[in-house]
């Protein structure tokens, strides 16, 4: 029998905890959603997949964050860089981010630092380092490739599991 603590047990997604931070040279709007993905039968009969809006979330559920960026300025926007963090008590999916036109990279320190993840390693007791896991992944940022026309949008998100 389940305890009443662990039927109780709901994280709660805020849709803001998860806010992207954009750095670049002009006008940039960010916004991020979390949401979930259901398999539904169409019209037609055929199962496709269906995302929807995150309220509640439980230990095992899988949430997509995506962040979508726009230029609102009068130019090009050079050096558009966001940052995300990963939500507490949730796991990265290893190779589930994603973003057209990015370079993408890593932090196991809290964003002070980026890197790829073959590069990525955590100090442990003894002066040794150990290859970072998924669960020590905190930071992703996309660096968007050369230049964001005015008007343009960009979209990168990825994908965790509740713990």
């Amino acid at each position: 029998m389940q305890s009443l603590g662990a039927i109780l047990f709901v994280i709660v997604i805020s849709l803001t905890f998860a806010s992207a931070t954009a750095l670049a040279a002009g006008e940039i709007v960010v916004q991020t959603i979390a949401e979930t993905e259901k398999e539904v039968t169409n019209a037609a009969g055929r199962k496709e997949k269906k995302r929807e809006l995150v309220k509640l979330a439980v230990p095992g559920t899988q949430v997509i964050y995506t962040t979508r960026f726009t230029n609102k300025g009068a130019k090009p926007a050079g050096n558009v860089v966001i940052d995300n963090p990963i939500p507490e008590n949730t796991v990265f999916i290893g190779g589930s981010a994603f973003g057209a036109n990015t370079a993408i990279t890593y932090s196991v320190n809290g964003g002070k630092s980026y890197d790829q993840p073959n590069k990525l390693k955590i100090s442990i007791p003894g002066g040794t380092e150990r290859q970072a896991e998924l669960r020590d992944y905190t930071h992703i940022r996309w660096r968007y490739l050369g230049e964001l026309a005015p008007g343009k949008r960009g979209e990168v998100g990825f994908r965790v599991v509740i713990k």
